[in-house]
């Protein structure tokens, strides 16, 4: 398989020759499912390098790429850009004007392709403060600006043999895309990452997986520019699944019933709200049926992998995935088999029930600088551990500095910053790409994630915080959807806490309460102290939240508070409820 795939694009043509499919990408057109075949994908893609080519497009030349949803047309594109040598820079569509005056000019691209007319008009506004010579859409529109005016500005011409000829001399270790991470925190920076960054990672994560080729569902439904989701589309065209683009996160629910998926790259907080809706649903029953689903959820908190509970562990277990956990699989369609997830630490509790219940949850590790996969774990070879993200990829190098900050070498790390090789040279010393990111490698040579070495604080007293431990402990708690630590240079920790809107609204209910203001309501604040409390009780007393304030509005993508992968934006947070943090300490 390797032999023959080495540049980006050859995923595309490896599915061609070996699982050609009249499925390959489907989408819904009026509410019906349609679907392009690999024939088509292929020819498409031709259609596209020809007109770039006829656009005066050279090797090197960047063409930027924002999409809301994912859809068939951003994938076209990507590889008719990639074979004639030029490199795709992908956005997210959810930036502001700023954000991509910025990006546009940084990365020197020619072309934008947008995904609908919002963003059209969006970077139309700043175009001028850019090099783009002209933005095209992914859609049809009758303008001369759409997908099928673009696709026939080549057909003039063949270029038939400079496409092939371009192909040849696309080299492994060429420059394949720029991806400008989303920015938790600071200014984007523009990741280079080569065909062999990517192509190496799909192929070493594969062998993770351990899939057979076949005609599988999948389900794209992450943002296609992050690394993660593109990395993900690449091993499903190798592999010949179908893969069926959501309209919406909103709809995954309804989309992952009518597909149902093999299986799903997660990201943490959107496994935590699939978990949050079971829970609740649980929470409604009435007694035997209530006790029962109480009982197996308490029984898969303890969940060991290879059965390391016992015969009697695994008794009960059958019995609770027969009357229980055979419904949460019907409910995500009841072709799951596993999920992936990366790009945030996951719950150790949600890996532990997930698993028990028949769908098992494999952690990863990486960055988009390690395009994007360093550690994964896998069923086989005893290779996962619930708390782990696990070994490091076949080839890949992990070590941990003197410091903890963890340290990855290999062919997936990325050539540097695009136009910034100071911070390049910060970032990769010695082969060693420095993630930020601070662990452990135990005795079995599984990695564990502690925190975010730049997320670590000290209090005025001196003593450190790690929030991320903190955190996700907290968010066990129903009442809490998110919680960010603060506290730097503080005389204590603190916490700001979004609540679980309609988990709350449903307490309030049940006690026959009414909330007017969630941020000041006496009541809800008192209920919410008592979850501080209880798993305050797991942490030492320097680093017990000492001080919380509930925001009045919930964090979103579309609001700023979180990036596209559902990450929180720390400085955002902390910036936009300043006055909390104010009352907080100085009250």
């Amino acid at each position: 398989m390797s032999a023959s795939i080495l540049r980006v694009f050859d995923f595309a043509y490896y599915q061609l020759e070996n699982h050609p499919s009249k499925r390959c990408f489907n989408y819904k057109n009026e509410q019906k499912w349609e679907a392009i075949s690999t024939e088509k994908y292929i020819s498409d893609a031709h259609k596209v390098s020809s007109s770039l080519l006829k656009l005066g497009i050279q090797p090197s030349d960047k063409i930027a790429v924002i999409s809301t949803n994912n859809n068939p047309n951003w994938h076209i594109l990507d590889i008719g850009i990639l074979q004639i040598g030029a490199q795709n820079v992908p956005l997210y569509a959810t930036l502001s004007e700023k954000d991509y005056e910025y990006i546009l000019h940084h990365s020197d691209a020619k072309y934008c392709f947008v995904s609908d007319n919002d963003l059209y008009q969006k970077v139309i506004s700043i175009q001028n403060k850019t090099q783009l010579i002209k933005v095209f859409s992914l859609e049809n529109s009758n303008t001369d600006y759409d997908w099928n005016s673009f696709l026939k500005i080549g057909t003039s011409n063949d270029f038939i043999d400079e496409i092939s000829t371009l192909k040849k001399s696309v080299k492994p270790s060429d420059l394949a895309t720029i991806i400008y991470t989303s920015g938790t925190t600071g200014t984007p920076k523009g990741v280079m990452l080569t065909h062999e960054n990517i192509v190496f990672t799909v192929l070493k994560t594969a062998k993770r997986i351990d899939l057979k080729e076949n005609n599988s569902k999948i389900i794209s439904y992450l943002p296609i520019c992050h690394i993660f989701e593109r990395a993900a589309s690449y091993y499903n065209q190798m592999m010949g699944f179908e893969i069926y683009f959501a309209e919406s996160i909103d709809k995954l629910g309804e989309t992952i019933k009518e597909v149902k998926p093999h299986y799903l790259a997660v990201v943490p907080r959107l496994l935590e709200k699939i978990f949050d809706k079971i829970v609740d649903k649980g929470s409604q029953l009435n007694g035997l049926k209530k006790g029962l689903f109480f009982w197996a959820l308490h029984l898969a908190e303890k969940y060991e992998p290879f059965q390391k509970n016992g015969f009697w562990f695994d008794v009960q277990l059958q019995i609770a995935r027969k009357l229980i956990f055979s419904k949460w699989q019907e409910a995500l369609g009841g072709n799951l088999q596993f999920m992936i997830s990366g790009s945030a630490p996951l719950q150790e509790r949600l890996i532990r029930i997930f698993t028990a219940a028949g769908i098992t949850i494999f952690e990863g590790y990486g960055l988009t600088e390690s395009s994007p996969a360093g550690t994964l774990n896998e069923q086989k070879n005893n290779g996962f551990k619930i708390g782990t993200v696990g070994k490091p990829l076949e080839n890949v190098e992990v070590k941990i500095a003197d410091d903890g900050e963890i340290l990855i070498k290999g062919k997936n790390v990325m050539l540097g910053y695009y136009k910034n090789s100071e911070l390049t040279n910060e970032t990769i010393i010695d082969g060693y790409l420095h993630t930020g990111d601070i662990g452990i490698i135990d005795a079995e040579g599984f990695l564990k994630i502690t925190d975010r070495k730049k997320e670590i604080f000290k209090t005025s007293g001196g003593k450190y915080i790690a929030p991320a431990a903190l955190e996700s402990e907290f968010k066990k708690s129903r009442f809490i959807e998110q919680i960010m630590v603060i506290g730097e240079s503080e005389k204590m920790p603190a916490a700001l806490i979004q609540p679980n809107f309609e988990f709350i609204q449903k307490w309030a209910k049940r006690h026959e309460y009414s909330i007017a203001d969630v941020a000041t309501d006496e009541k809800l604040i008192k209920r919410i102290q008592k979850e501080i409390d209880f798993y305050n009780q797991k942490f030492g007393k320097w680093e017990q939240i000492k001080k919380f304030e509930i925001t009045p509005d919930e964090w979103t993508i579309d609001a700023g508070h979180l990036t596209p992968t559902m990450k929180m934006k720390r400085k955002v947070i902390q910036e936009k409820y300043k006055n909390l943090v104010q009352k907080i300490y100085n009250s």
